[in-house]
């Protein structure tokens, strides 16, 4: 049995969106930096006019999932890193937004095959989201790692076979999200054979 898994390392040729709400600048501002820092740290040219990193600007969270799963279908990227804050406040806004944002970054990862990973801190409190960071740990330096790790990884396994994740994107996505595929998932069923 072969065991997969991603690496830190080799990653000269490892391409990477960060997509980054500025609601909550003052958290997601250390987000970025800490994403930043892991990745210079493992070889990555981080410059904005480079060739490795770009870096895409939204209004808040909310907007992210969409941004990202743009970025995700360009077939440009190796993955797409999500940085936001979302912080609870007096009204159940928190709520629909951030379970909006993760459900959103979530299905962008699943429809398009390229890692999305999800930076979106989400506190109940402005001191919570201080503390996730850069007062105890810098967050965005495990969503950068998770970043590394999860394109490594899908590298090697876009060489298994004939479905590398840029074949699914392009083309045989819509069709295993909507079609042949899901019958290896879950066989058609008449109505007559579900249990009331």
């Amino acid at each position: 049995m072969t065991v997969y898994e991603g690496t830190f390392t080799h990653t000269e040729s490892l391409r990477f969106a960060i997509v980054i709400g500025r609601f909550n600048d003052l958290i997601v501002n250390k987000l970025l930096e800490g994403c930043q820092d892991c990745l210079k740290r493992h070889g990555v040219d981080i410059n904005p006019h480079g060739n490795q990193v770009d870096f895409y600007w939204v209004p808040g969270s909310f907007e992210i999932p969409l941004v990202a799963r743009q970025a995700a279908l360009s077939h440009r990227y190796d993955a797409v890193i999500c940085l936001g804050a979302v912080i609870r406040g007096q009204t159940p806004h928190f709520d629909f937004v951030a379970g909006e944002v993760a459900k959103g970054i979530a299905a962008a990862a699943f429809q398009t095959g390229v890692p999305v990973i999800f930076g979106v801190v989400t506190t109940d409190t402005m001191q919570q989201a201080l503390e996730r960071a850069g007062i105890k740990s810098n967050l965005g330096w495990n969503y950068a790692m998770s970043a590394l790790e999860m394109g490594t990884l899908m590298r090697q396994v876009k060489g298994l076979g004939a479905h590398s994740y840029g074949q699914l994107a392009s083309g045989s996505a819509a069709q295993v999200l909507s079609g042949e595929a899901n019958l290896a998932i879950a066989p058609d069923v008449s109505s007559d054979q579900i249990p009331s």
